[in-house]
């Protein structure tokens, strides 16, 4: 986030650029529902502007030394980045300690990591996971600005020996573009090894769109002025070129979100193309781009853009979190008007830090910003009272800031949901098995597939299912069940039912689903439990589950959203992740799912082909027809289908009346069977076309 000072060149178009940046940004945290679904491209616009800046002002000639211009550029970068990056720090640190909860979790790591302008390695350090909803950092957006920092700090050093082996200027180009094509063939290896985190934050694989501004920077060296350059036809020409590269921008960053090679580096590496088009065409001489969109307000926000983007995520995170709302590591949750008051505060604190602390440090420095605070302590007493307010107020922010350090809890309150489950999963593989309850439902006829929702459910289903085999783990999605069940299937450890509980990360895959169920077979039972998360796509998510159970026979749906909907106070912070008491609940929904798809599954096979064998207890074969029709009762409706429901309710009913004396005695009793099997005849004349009663 690169600003101007009065000591870069203002390239024409460079802050309409940097507008457009931040405007994406903002866009895609704090408006998720505006369709913007990729616009965390606006970072790549930001870093292909500070590849070209940078390298254009360690470019230009100077009759100092380069050790003096190697320190005087460092202390420039400091004055502009550091007082408003540590406004930011202390200020947000102290309305999290205020706050408490999840959002002051690894709080004292992200401090260090933004302190020292690493904060992209050490979050990967700690395990943190940019795509996982468990990890509400307040300090997340702040990994761009040190894959930034690191560029000021070794840039400056590399570039005299590249210069100095190199030389020429097409060289130079040609070798910064390799980089960068070298960067993102890095990022895509490490997407198919698994590594999303890793290759987003990594400076090494997200380095490509400063390697593209160093690469504009070569080529624009000292390029002579032509007078074909200023002509009409290279003035349209430039400005066709921009208007690419702004669509390029715009395409990118409306590319559907995914989590695969297509969205890394595909739209991250389209909108740094098409920012490198753009800064090409606004810089060329008498650019009618680069006039065009530098105008107001677009000029104002450039100017401003660093300070809205540090503040407009903790400001969203810390609005989240006091309100309510569940802090999570995810910007599909965002309701509108928390948007628009974060918007709102950032961009006045932005403009505020940017009038009253950015530019008299940019232009004075620190020595003689210090010295003007002793002036004015040595004024009359309203300045004095002013002076020591400032003081007392920067003297609250850090006390605020160790206090947030010293009380933040070691994790979220879903992660410790979580961390139960993984641990209630690792003792169950310890200890025996128990015998299984007669006539009740066994774990171990049972295999569970599932997210961090199971995985937080899990101490609960081995108590609910002793035996229970349950593959969970954090941020999975659906494309992952079908391998997932194909193994256990191909290694024989796939039992009767199974379980999935899939959807809380993002919409589903319709052919995943089919391959599931492919992958079940007919001889097993496939319970479908739905999501509840205060997130866009879940409503979908939901419609499509029920809508493939409906359409499909040996599939049902366990309810987990309506179970859960009354109780959310049983969920984590995050309104994703069930504590014990929310996880019992999820227990029941898989055992009724289960009992439910029993029920499916003896209601398609002969109903009499037990009290046909006369060796069958005639109280068991009671027991078990009466027990059918009321779970059948039971899976109508739960598909809302209250009639066919009331009407097997009524025929199990008269089951149990009738059916203990069917074989009294040893001989059929002709007058029960007509008695049922005219309940039957009524059933089925009288029942719902999509319910296809046996």
């Amino acid at each position: 986030m690169s600003p101007s000072s009065p000591h870069i060149p203002r390239y024409a178009g460079l802050d309409g650029l940097r507008a457009i940046a931040v405007g994406l940004v903002l866009i895609y945290h704090l408006f998720p529902g505006a369709g913007l679904s990729s616009g965390f491209v606006g970072v790549d616009v930001f870093f292909v502007v500070s590849g070209f800046l940078i390298t254009s002002l360690l470019l230009r000639p100077s009759r100092h030394t380069r050790r003096h211009r190697l320190i005087d550029f460092w202390r420039r970068r400091a004055r502009r980045l550091l007082p408003a990056l540590a406004l930011m720090l202390t200020v947000s640190a102290t309305a999290a300690w205020l706050i408490g909860g999840d959002v002051l979790v690894g709080i004292g790591r992200q401090l260090v990591g933004a302190a020292t302008f690493s904060y992209n390695w050490v979050a990967l350090a700690g395990g943190s996971d940019y795509f996982a909803a468990t990890e509400p950092e307040l300090f997340r957006n702040v990994w761009s600005l040190a894959v930034e920092e690191q560029f000021y700090l070794l840039w400056p050093l590399l570039l005299p020996v590249l210069l100095a082996v190199l030389r020429m200027r097409w060289i130079l180009v040609a070798f910064a573009l390799l980089a960068a094509a070298a960067s993102t063939w890095w990022m895509s290896t490490l997407v198919d090894a698994g590594g999303m985190t890793r290759e987003y934050f990594g400076t090494d694989s997200h380095a490509f769109g400063l390697l593209l501004g160093i690469a504009a920077a070569f080529a624009l060296q000292h390029m002579p002025e032509r007078e074909w350059l200023r002509g009409r036809a290279a003035r349209v020409g430039g400005a066709a070129v921009g208007m690419l590269g702004l669509a390029l921008i715009v395409i990118a960053a409306a590319v559907p979100a995914s989590s695969g090679a297509s969205a890394f580096p595909g739209p991250l590496l389209m909108a740094s193309v098409g920012t490198l088009l753009a800064v090409v065409s606004g810089v060329m001489p008498g650019s009618w781009f680069g006039r065009a969109i530098d105008v107001q307000p677009l000029r104002w926000i450039g100017d401003r853009s660093y300070g809205i983007y540090l503040w407009h995520w903790p400001v969203l995170v810390l609005i989240t979190a006091a309100s309510g709302l569940g802090v999570s590591g995810s910007v599909a949750d965002v309701p509108v008007w928390a948007g628009v008051m974060a918007l709102l505060l950032s961009l006045v604190v932005a403009a505020m830090s940017y009038r009253f602390l950015e530019t008299p440090l940019r232009r004075h420095g620190f020595r003689r910003a210090l010295r003007a605070v002793r002036v004015r302590l040595a004024r009359g007493p309203r300045s004095r009272l002013a002076m020591l307010g400032t003081v007392l107020a920067g003297a609250l922010a850090l006390s605020g800031t160790t206090a947030a350090v010293a009380v933040a809890p070691p994790m979220t309150t879903s992660e410790m949901s979580i961390r139960a489950g993984q641990r209630a999963m690792e003792a169950e593989a310890a200890r025996p098995r128990p015998a299984p309850i007669p006539e009740a439902i066994s774990g171990d006829d049972v295999t569970a597939v599932g997210d961090s929702v199971m995985l937080a459910s899990t101490p609960a289903l081995y108590e609910k299912l002793p035996g229970i085999h349950v593959d969970a783990a954090v941020s999975r999605q659906s494309w992952a069940a079908p391998d997932i069940i194909d193994a256990l299937a191909a290694s024989g450890r796939l039992r009767e039912h199974v379980v999935v509980a899939l959807g809380t990360n993002g919409s589903l895959d319709g052919g995943a689903l089919q391959k599931m169920a492919d992958a079940v077979g007919r001889d097993r039972d496939l319970v479908l439990v739905n999501a509840y998360a205060p997130r866009d796509w879940i409503a979908g998510v939901n419609s499509d589950l029920a809508a493939f159970a409906d359409a499909r026979s040996g599939v049902v749906v366990a309810d987990w959203a309506a179970a859960i909907a009354p109780h959310e106070e049983l969920l984590a912070g995050d309104r994703i992740h069930p504590g014990m008491a929310g996880g019992r609940i999820f227990a029941d929904v898989v055992e009724q799912g289960i009992r439910a798809s029993e029920a499916e599954r003896a209601a398609r096979a002969a109903p009499w082909s037990g009290c046909r064998s006369r060796r069958e207890h005639p109280a068991r074969c009671c027991s078990r027809l009466a027990l059918l029709f009321s779970a059948r009762a039971t899976v109508l409706s739960s598909r809302c289908c209250s009639r066919c429901a009331l009407l097997f309710s009524r025929l199990a009913l008269l089951f149990s009346a009738r059916a203990p004396g069917i074989y009294a005695a040893g001989a059929e009793n002709s007058s029960a069977i007509g008695s049922v099997k005219a309940g039957l005849s009524r059933l089925r004349a009288r029942r719902c076309a999509a319910c296809r009663v046996p």
